[in-house]
């Protein structure tokens, strides 16, 4: 097992791409810890699940939009586990509308969530990586960052924010052994894309050239490769995982 022995933070991991993810990290070896908001049911189901797979793991309640949440959640992994070795920040929302009519409250939760959480984990384990010298972190962008999706106004900003983000923090931290990468998913298969898909999935499939949406497990792949010991000359790096959908005029 390729992480074994790696302790790991995933946010939003009790659902759809998080949950996938956790169980590709647990897979591996690692004891992972992961966030959710408010499903508590569905969190211990994923607790007990993975513990039968002889997975040490933990579910911690936070809002990922809260700075003083984030510092504990880190603070708990570093109690029970003392270290911090990978985090995936994958927890988003979305609120979707056109900006004319778009409320300040929609821009600031979308933007509080999905880019500011990723600043506040990255912010709390920036300084145990340090000290360790060692560290993978992963962002979760979209290719909502590169396509201008009318309705995503605030959803494209985020994302676009965490691609800048990315760069700039990798190129911080680089020097004492941490990677920072972020993976920028097309159209997934999860609860979140399920209304689009619903009205529209025949459509979007013709756009896509590998001719089928994503499953969450195709991003769990990019996210194993990114954090194993294969990657360490990776850095900084937008890894767009879409079906080819992005190539444009296919």
């Amino acid at each position: 097992m390729k992480l074994a022995g790696k302790s790991a933070i995933v946010t939003g991991g009790s659902r759809g791409i998080g949950k996938a993810i956790v169980w590709a990290l647990a897979r591996e070896g690692a004891k992972v810890a992961f966030v959710y908001r408010s499903n508590k049911e569905a969190a211990d189901q994923l607790v007990s699940d993975l513990e039968l797979n002889q997975t040490e793991a933990i579910a911690v309640q936070a809002d990922v939009s809260r700075q003083e949440d984030a510092d504990k959640v880190v603070e708990t992994v570093l109690d029970k586990w003392e270290k911090v070795d990978i985090l995936v920040n994958n927890a988003g929302i979305i609120q979707d509308g056109l900006l004319a009519t778009m409320s300040a409250e929609q821009w600031q939760d979308v933007i509080n969530t999905n880019l500011n959480g990723v600043f506040y984990f990255c912010h709390a384990v920036t300084r145990p990586m340090m000290s360790a010298r060692s560290g993978r972190i992963i962002n979760m962008s979209s290719v909502a960052a590169y396509v201008g999706n009318p309705g995503q106004s605030n959803y494209a900003a985020s994302k676009g924010g965490i691609n800048g983000f990315t760069r700039c923090f990798a190129a911080e931290v680089a020097r004492r052994g941490i990677t920072v990468n972020a993976i920028a998913p097309g159209f997934i298969e999860t609860d979140m894309t399920t209304a689009v898909r619903n009205a529209a999935e025949a459509e979007i499939k013709k756009k896509i050239p590998c001719r089928r949406l994503g499953t969450p497990e195709d991003i769990a792949n990019a996210v194993l490769f990114l954090v194993g010991d294969d990657s360490s000359y990776i850095t900084g790096q937008i890894l767009t995982v879409d079906g080819g959908l992005t190539l444009g005029g296919l």
